[in-house]
C-alpha cells in the first residue's frame, strides 16, 4: 500500500482508538466519605460548645446529638465502603473525645454546675477524664492488639460508649428542656439543681470506664417472638421522638441505663453456657504416671 493510502487508514485508527484518562495519586473521593463524616461530627461538637456558651441550650443539646448520629454512621459506612484506616480511627476518637466528652461537660457546666462556684466544675472535669480514658483504652487496644476473646464477647462493649455515655449525661438537660416546654418550671428548676448534675456525671463518667459489658447492637439477634413488639415500640419512639424531641431524648437515656441489668445478665447466661461447653481434661489413671 502506498504512503498516500496508508494515512487515511492511520487517521482511522487513532479516531477510534479507546482514550486513556491519566491517572492520579490518591485515594478515592468514596474512601474519604468517612472521615468527612468524622470532621463533621467534629465540628458539630464545637457548635454545641460555641451555642452553650451563649446560653442557647436547646441548638447546643441538638449539636450533640447530631454528632452522636454522625458518630454511628461513619464507622459503618468505612467498613462498608471498606475504608477503614487506623488515621481513620484515630481521628474517630479525637472527635468522640471532644463531641462525647467535653462538649457535654462544658454544656452541663454552663448550664447548672458554674452556679456553684469552682467546686462545680469537678464533676464535669471527671465526666471528661473518664471519657478520655476509656478512649485511650480503645486506642491502646488497637496498638498492643486485644488478647483472644471467645466468641461470645464480640457483641459486648467494655464500659458504655462514649456517645451513649453523653446522652446519658445530658438527661438532665432533656429533662429540663421538656419540662419548661410544659410549663412545669418548679420540676425544671430540680432537675437543673447542681447536685443532680453532679451525680449525674460522676455515675455516668464510672460508667464509661467500668468493665461492665454492655451491648454492641452490631450482632444482635431479636428472637422471633419479640419482633413485633420491637417494631411496635421502634415506631412509638419515633412518633414521640418527633412530637416531643427532648422527651424522647431523656427516656432514651433511662431506656439505655436501664438495659445495662439485662446486658449483664445476657453476658454472663453466654459465659456459662460457654463454660458448659467445655469438656474437662480427663485426669490419669491411678497409679500411672
Amino acid at each position: 500500500m502506498s504512503e498516500e493510502g496508508r494515512k487515511p487508514l492511520q487517521r482511522l485508527r487513532r479516531r477510534f482508538r479507546p482514550r486513556t484518562r491519566p491517572r492520579f495519586d490518591g485515594q478515592s473521593f468514596n474512601r474519604l466519605i468517612p472521615n468527612i463524616l468524622t470532621m463533621l461530627g467534629l465540628c458539630a461538637g464545637l457548635v454545641a460548645i460555641r451555642f452553650a456558651i451563649d446560653g442557647r441550650w436547646a441548638p447546643a443539646a441538638g449539636m450533640i446529638v447530631v454528632a452522636a448520629v454522625i458518630d454511628g454512621l461513619d464507622g459503618r459506612l468505612a467498613r462498608l465502603l471498606k475504608a477503614t484506616s487506623r488515621f481513620g480511627a484515630e481521628f474517630d476518637s479525637l472527635a468522640d473525645f471532644l463531641s462525647f466528652g467535653v462538649a457535654p461537660a462544658l454544656v452541663l457546666y454552663l448550664w447548672s454546675m458554674q452556679a456553684v462556684g469552682p467546686i462545680g466544675f469537678v464533676p464535669c472535669l471527671l465526666f471528661a477524664v473518664c471519657s478520655s480514658l476509656r478512649l485511650a483504652r480503645f486506642n491502646a487496644s488497637l496498638d498492643i492488639g486485644p488478647a483472644p476473646k471467645p466468641a461470645y464477647s464480640y457483641n459486648f462493649f467494655t464500659g458504655v460508649p462514649a456517645p451513649a455515655g453523653a446522652g446519658c449525661a445530658l438527661f438532665p438537660l432533656f429533662g429540663g428542656l421538656a419540662l419548661g416546654e410544659w410549663g412545669w418550671e418548679g420540676t425544671a428548676t430540680v432537675i437543673r439543681h447542681p447536685v443532680l448534675v453532679g451525680v449525674v456525671l460522676v455515675a455516668v463518667g464510672g460508667l464509661m470506664v467500668s468493665t461492665l459489658p454492655t451491648w454492641s447492637f452490631k450482632n444482635f439477634r431479636v428472637p422471633r417472638a419479640a419482633i413485633l413488639p420491637l417494631l411496635l415500640g421502634v415506631g412509638f419512639y419515633v412518633a414521640l421522638l418527633l412530637a416531643e424531641p427532648w422527651a424522647a431524648l431523656a427516656a432514651g437515656g433511662i431506656i439505655y441505663l436501664g438495659m445495662l441489668p439485662f446486658s449483664v445478665r445476657s453476658y454472663l447466661t453466654l459465659k456459662q453456657e460457654a463454660e458448659a461447653l467445655i469438656e474437662p481434661e480427663p485426669e490419669p489413671a491411678a497409679g500411672r504416671p
